[in-house]
């Protein structure tokens, strides 16, 4: 077998509590990667959706602020060695993490560093989790490269990569050596782990040192309006010359000080490039940027402020009073929305003097409740356990770089992470050193500078190999076996849910075809109406749920030449008109283009898509969207399939003087679209959206079953298994033979038989 000889793609990793941060290196122009829905942060969570179905990973996972216990997220703080580690001197650490994973509604063993998954009746080990998260990172890394590229080939998966992760410099060593074993179970040979502050101070160099004089408005802005015009050629001379930086970033659930020293070589703290040495790092003393000292901590971060709203609004807000600890324990449904609506406020709060934020069903009776707040309540609450660490982690690091003499020779404060946006972290900055609220903190390092800084480090030979000894060998060999293997199986899963998907859409427009053009040569046999209902009983079956790959595809072979064998007319005519139709607006398209070309002349350029087209034609526009709406979802491509239903939905709105005829088959048409778009929504996870969806369904129809079947589904799913019983109860009135309403029944009763159970013993608890 042959080797490539081509340097690897180096990636730079920021693996972040809530979401993860990548950027190629320099062969690619430090593109972001974004992730399969076009965001370009990936969110650091695995969903299990059940034994039969494909985990959901990165950006396909459910919100962990609606994720149940088969959601787990936050996979940085669970690796093996980095629960309890911190650089600062608090003896309530151990407590705010352990609040921090109160908050986690998924089963995490501290001791043996493991997540109990119900959904699979499973145990997984941290490090085989995060590797499940690498696996999606690596794919969008891979389509990246290949859109960058213009190569769609086969041998992606071969492309040689290096995964380098920034990480806190209080990362330990077993930890470090837990990400690495990570990506090697995707099969990524080379990775290191280096320490942020060094990522950090690779940005800062690359963006005012590497081979251009420093620019004075963006690196000194602190000192703008203390100097003169006439000031300006001394200053950037002093810029070019030695000046120090504070770096303070504050994520999540991490923060971190450094303090870097600008222009000139040498003179930085050994002690910390040694000890940066020792953990996987490269030194820095030939760069003109050094990390003169950092300091970091686990547990300081934008969710302790979550937290202490949290417990304010909890013990003090008069439409909670009637709660109990049991009934806002951190892990139950009603605490999950309350601290969704603290995260909310801290935001508002970040940008406002004072803020309001609903938040439902968690006073009596499930009214909703509305929290109130302002800066000065916030500062209150957190001044100690935030405002006051983040002064001494400052403080730390200036004794760190040698003392209180550093503090006059920063030039520029720099503030990066999402935290540091909240103006009472700002403040605690400026006060930390001494400055007035006048004082301009700089931004020159935005969210994704972590990432960016891992991938500009130089790749160091000496640590992409990680030594380890037998057993470490073979437990990494068995995380790259267990891997392989479970991406094997959603592989398998994805290609049955996408035979699954074809068989229903087949049977769907099948059963709503005898209203169409055609649908007079569909045949009227009994054996036709008991062929479509035995399929559908089929897809809600046992037999379905437990098909293999190659059982499903012989059924939907089989169903296909059934089809064919009792559909040979209206197909053919489908067939037909279909081209006719694709004709007709091709020959639209090329008039269209033809009359736009003569109006540009004339300098008047008309949208024709506001134009007032025959009934007939709009309606062909109409089909034709949902037509490619119908192709992408049944390619899983859920996301551009809504986008074309809506436009579709857009165009429905368009038609104009029609006969009562023409409206109720304008109606029909969007009743379906939809329908169709809650589905996609469905598949989506907006649940929110798919909601909506229903409920303009059933404004066309308030007897469609199947928009009392989607609004069931989605209100299951949300867990509102009240509301959703009285949809099947509607639906059931309609429809009482419906499999599908009736397999929906029996979740939700079951579900609905847990509820109260529970309940019972809380009360029982509670009330002996």
């Amino acid at each position: 077998m042959t080797t490539t000889t081509t340097a690897a793609t180096v990636v730079g990793i920021d693996l972040g509590t809530l979401t993860t941060k990548i950027t190629l290196s320099s062969t690619h122009d430090f593109e972001i990667v974004r992730n399969a829905h076009g965001g370009h942060t990936t969110p650091t969570a695995v969903t299990f959706a059940g034994p039969t179905r494909p985990r959901l990973l990165g950006e396909d996972a459910a919100d962990i602020s609606r994720g149940d216990e088969n959601t787990v997220w936050m996979m940085d703080r669970l690796l093996t060695g980095n629960n309890c580690c911190d650089t600062t001197d608090d003896s309530n650490d151990d407590q705010k993490i352990m609040m921090m994973q109160d908050f986690c509604r998924f089963q995490f063993d501290n001791h043996t560093n493991s997540v109990y998954i119900p959904n699979m009746d499973t145990t997984y080990d941290t490090t085989a989790l995060l590797a499940m998260l690498l696996g999606r990172v690596k794919r969008n890394v891979l389509a990246t490269i290949q859109r960058r590229t213009g190569k769609n080939d086969n041998n992606a998966d071969n492309e040689e990569l290096e995964f380098v992760f920034a990480v806190p410099s209080n990362y330990p060593q077993v930890t470090r050596q837990a990400v690495m074993d990570a990506a090697y179970a995707v099969k990524v040979n080379k990775s290191r782990v280096v320490d942020g502050a060094r990522c950090l101070a690779a940005v800062y160099q690359r963006k005012f040192y590497d081979g251009q004089d420093v620019d004075d408005d963006v690196v000194s802005n602190n000192n703008s309006n203390e100097s003169s015009n006439d000031d300006g050629d001394e200053q950037k001379k002093t810029n070019k010359q030695k000046k120090t930086v504070l770096v303070v970033e504050m994520g999540h659930s991490r923060s971190c000080v450094s303090i870097l020293q600008c222009g000139g070589v040498g003179g930085g703290n050994k002690e910390e490039e040694a000890a940066s040495q020792n953990q996987n790092d490269i030194p820095s003393s030939n760069n003109n940027v050094q990390v003169l000292s950092s300091v970091s901590s686990a547990t300081l971060g934008a969710a302790m402020i979550d937290m202490a709203l949290f417990h304010h609004f909890q013990s003090n807000h008069p439409s909670l009073s009637h709660t109990t600890t049991t009934f806002l324990t951190p892990k139950s449904r009603p605490a999950q929305r309350l601290m969704e609506g603290c995260r909310k406020l801290k935001h508002i709060l970040s940008m406002l003097p004072e803020g309001n934020v609903t938040v439902e069903t968690i006073g009596k009776n499930d009214t909703d409740v509305s929290l109130s707040g302002n800066r000065e309540l916030m500062k209150q609450l957190c001044q100690e356990s935030v405002a006051n660490k983040l002064k001494s982690m400052i403080a730390a690091a200036v004794e760190k770089a040698g003392g209180i003499g550093v503090l006059g020779d920063i030039g520029s404060v720099e503030i990066t992470g999402g935290g540091t946006r909240i103006p009472m972290i700002q403040d605690a900055v400026r006060h930390a050193i001494g400055k007035g609220d006048d004082f301009v903190l700089s931004k020159s390092l935005d969210d994704t500078s972590l990432a960016f800084g891992a991938s500009l480090l130089p790749i160091d030979e000496s640590t992409t190999n990680v030594e380890v000894d037998a057993e470490h060998e073979e437990r990494r060999a068995q995380l790259l076996e267990d891997e392989m293997a479970m991406m094997e199986r959603d592989v398998q899963m994805v290609r049955k849910d996408e035979i699954r998907n074809q068989i229903e859409s087949h049977i769907l427009e099948l059963r709503s075809a005898r209203h169409s053009t055609h649908g007079s040569l569909l045949p009227s046999s009994d054996e036709f109406a008991s062929y479509l209902d035995d399929n559908d009983d089929w897809l809600f079956s046992d037999e379905c749920e437990n098909a293999t790959v190659e059982e499903m595809e012989e059924k939907w072979a089989q169903i296909q030449a059934k089809t064919q064998e009792f559909c040979a007319d209206y197909l053919a005519a489908t067939q037909a008109d279909a081209e006719r139709k694709e004709k007709e607006l091709e020959d639209e398209a090329k008039r269209a283009a033809a009359e736009q070309g003569a109006e540009a002349g004339e300098g008047e350029v008309e949208d024709h898509d506001t134009r007032r087209l025959p009934f007939k034609r709009r309606m062909e526009i109409v089909l034709k969207n949902k037509t490619e709406a119908n192709e992408l979802f049944s390619g899983r491509n859920y996301q551009h399939a809504a986008a074309r239903y809506a436009k579709a939905l857009s165009h429905c709105n368009k038609f104009f003087d029609m006969s009562p005829e023409q409206q109720n088959e304008v109606n029909e048409v969007k009743l379906s679209l939809y329908l169709n778009l809650a589905f996609a929504y469905i598949k989506l996870e907006k649940l929110d959206n798919a909601f909506l969806q229903c409920n303009e369904a059933l404004k066309c129809d308030a007897t469609s079953v199947k928009a009392l079947y989607r609004r069931a589904t989605v209100l299951y799913q949300k867990r509102k298994f009240d509301e959703a019983s009285k949809d099947l109860d509607e639906a059931e009135k309609l429809a009482p033979d419906d499999k599908a309403l009736q397999k929906l029944r029996v979740l939700v009763e079951k579900q609905m038989t847990k509820q109260k159970a529970k309940e019972k013993a809380m009360a029982k608890k509670m009330f002996g």
